[in-house]
């Protein structure tokens, strides 16, 4: 079965939207998405997530910045936007120019604002499973859609392939705190293969097109592809998904999958943001 993340997302989308009619009273929420430079593939998330605020009832506002901006100008607007009452929420989309400290531009933004879930308290509330905390929107869309489908976590074997501090490391905590046992692959892990074979759910976030193979699954697994990757044939995951249908009981598509999941998840932590708020 295909796990539809469009559908999903739109689902969660119109629950976001009809939560906001209900009860926004002085203002709607509010989102603030920088973008620093022209990044083709950051202008057309940016628009997406824009587009998307639009239709759920958020109030965005999209700040373009020059390539060639200061570190510390950015951090000075990124503090103006910690204290403007209207924003609750505060996006800054990345790759960010090599002269920028990435890290030190996450740690600026208000913790109360961090939808993005990046900052270190954020993620030491989901290794703790403290529901306090704003969860990163990509894992946090996974687990959304897993149990969307009604995907049994307590006692399977997850495995992991990527260790990236947006996808890989907070999906250890998350899928930890479902009760499943979790085994994290990488670039070193030898013998691959006689590990993803053992998994009930696989995530494969590598960003390496059609690395895994029908071989390295086990039979009826459930099979999360995260890669986004431009292949001859167009877009494609880091998953042979043509090869891996049969052998999954259900595998996301690319496109359609996470990625949809992934803004539904900023939408819903900007509208968490706002209600903490109010």
């Amino acid at each position: 079965m295909i796990l539809d993340g469009k559908k999903v997302s739109q689902e969660i989308r119109k629950e976001i939207k009809e939560e906001i009619e209900k009860i926004s009273r002085q203002r709607k929420p509010g989102l603030a998405v920088v973008l620093v430079g022209e990044n083709p593939a950051s202008k057309i998330y940016v628009g997406s997530k824009i587009r998307a605020c639009k239709e759920a009832g958020i109030e965005s506002k999209e700040i373009c910045l020059s390539e060639s901006i200061e570190e510390s100008e950015l951090l000075n607007v990124i503090e103006q936007l910690n204290r403007d009452e209207n924003i609750d929420g505060i996006l800054v989309q990345l790759p960010l120019p090599r002269h920028i400290d990435e890290q030190k531009v996450i740690d600026k933004i208000s913790l109360s604002k961090d939808v993005d879930g990046f900052k270190p308290e954020n993620l030491g509330s989901l290794f703790l499973g403290d529901e306090k905390g704003l969860k990163p929107c990509t894992p946090y869309g996974i687990i959304e859609l897993l149990k969307r489908y009604q995907i049994q976590f307590e006692g399977k074997d997850t495995v992991i392939i990527g260790r990236s501090n947006i996808v890989g490391k907070p999906l250890i905590g998350l899928f930890l705190n479902e009760g499943s046992t979790v085994t994290v692959c990488h670039s070193k892990t030898k013998n691959l293969k006689e590990k993803t074979k053992n998994a009930d759910i696989l995530v494969v976030a590598i960003g390496n097109p059609k690395f895994v193979t029908e071989d390295m699954i086990k039979e009826g697994a459930v099979v999360v592809d995260v890669g986004i990757n431009r292949c001859e044939t167009g877009i494609c995951g880091d998953v042979d998904f043509n090869a891996a249908e049969s052998k999954c009981s259900y595998i996301t598509p690319v496109p359609g999958g996470v990625g949809p999941m992934t803004i539904a998840m900023l939408l819903k932590n900007t509208l968490t943001a706002y209600r903490r708020r109010f």
